[in-house]
């Protein structure tokens, strides 16, 4: 928590410098906050270039991309070709990382706990309400699980991270997809909910006997406990910068419109089932034709230079083969004044 804190206090000295430097905005996905934050202190110590990104969940930068309030969004749902296409927006990966599955048990340490994507989901539908059930009991033989109540942390804002779990539990949990399915919101049917990843981060760790889900870096970071789960081999796992990149290793970036991977329960015997990427979100058509291309010159900076940075922040680099591909659509979807905003 305390290097979050750190870095947003740096980030957000980044939005009240000089009048006269070069200024980007964007809004989003909580989810690589922390990783946008680092990104955007070392590009404005290199360049001057100032970057103040608003950290207000998927669904919100969606919007205010859409509505042209930012230069540019961030989610961590992607958008379909038709979503994309009906909103003039391009959209390419920034980073990976995990959504993971958090809890506070006293006694438990992080790892320890082995859940199944079925067990999960039942949880988080209500219908397994104490911890001693024996269905986890039966997971976690020698572990002392308590007769108590299970308290539920969920978001309560429009979430990319949402997204990526109730996706996970859609696929794994008839059930799940059936009554609720997925999306940056939900109509969840048992929890608490808490705003960002920040918020459930929070909840769990001040709620005994809680569970909750965060992104991999806000579990780390706020020391929460963190969950195994089974994976579509039958192996259970823990989050980890390898099984994210076990789970992203066969993605089809090229063959999938928008670069909208969705990595959620991947083959694999060491991959973590509810790993997901981040997108960012900009018009296909710019206004601003100078403000177009420094927000291109920032990401492109990042995809070269930001690899180290996201791994201190266990967060998983897009790979070195996918640039190409991303500044090639740059170049053939992004236009202003009829001109292309990049390669000209």
């Amino acid at each position: 928590m305390k290097k979050i804190l750190i870095l947003a206090l740096i980030f957000l000295g980044l939005s009240v410098g000089t009048a006269s430097a070069q200024l980007i905005n964007g809004a989003g996905a909580t989810f690589p906050y922390p990783l946008y934050s680092k990104w955007a202190h070392e590009y404005n110590r290199a360049t001057g270039v100032r970057l103040n990104y608003q950290s207000i969940g998927s669904g919100g930068g969606i919007r205010q991309v859409t509505a042209g309030t930012v230069d540019f969004g961030a989610s961590d749902a992607p958008l379909g070709a038709k979503e994309l296409g009906d909103a003039g927006l391009v959209q390419f990966p920034m980073a990976i990382g995990g959504v993971v599955p958090v809890v506070n048990l006293e006694g438990v340490k992080p790892g320890s706990l082995q859940l199944t994507g079925e067990v999960l989901a039942d949880i988080f539908l209500g219908k397994i309400t104490k911890w001693n059930d024996q269905r986890i009991t039966a997971l976690n033989p020698g572990l002392k699980l308590p007769d108590t109540k299970i308290t539920v942390v969920r978001r309560s804002d429009g979430s990319g991270t949402t997204w990526i779990f109730a996706n996970y539990l859609s696929k794994v949990s008839p059930e799940w997809k059936s009554k609720v399915g997925f999306g940056t919101a939900v109509n969840w049917p048992a929890g608490v909910g808490g705003k960002g990843n920040e918020g459930v981060a929070m909840y769990v760790k001040r709620m005994k006997n809680s569970i909750g889900y965060v992104e991999y870096a806000y579990a780390v970071q706020n020391k929460l406990t963190y969950t195994k789960l089974g994976n579509k081999a039958g192996s259970f796992v823990e989050p980890s910068m390898e099984t994210f990149q076990s789970a992203a290793a066969n993605a089809d970036w090229k063959g999938t419109p928008g670069f909208g991977v969705v990595l959620t329960d991947q083959p694999g015997k060491e991959s973590w089932p509810v790993a997901g990427a981040t997108f960012i979100l900009v018009k296909k058509n710019q206004s601003d034709c100078k403000k177009a291309t420094e927000v291109l010159k920032f990401f492109d900076w990042a995809y070269r230079n930001g690899a180290e940075m996201a791994k201190s922040l266990d967060y998983v680099s897009i790979p070195p083969a996918v640039y190409g591909l991303m500044e090639a659509a740059w170049t053939r979807d992004m236009k202003c004044d009829s001109q292309p905003v990049w390669g000209k």
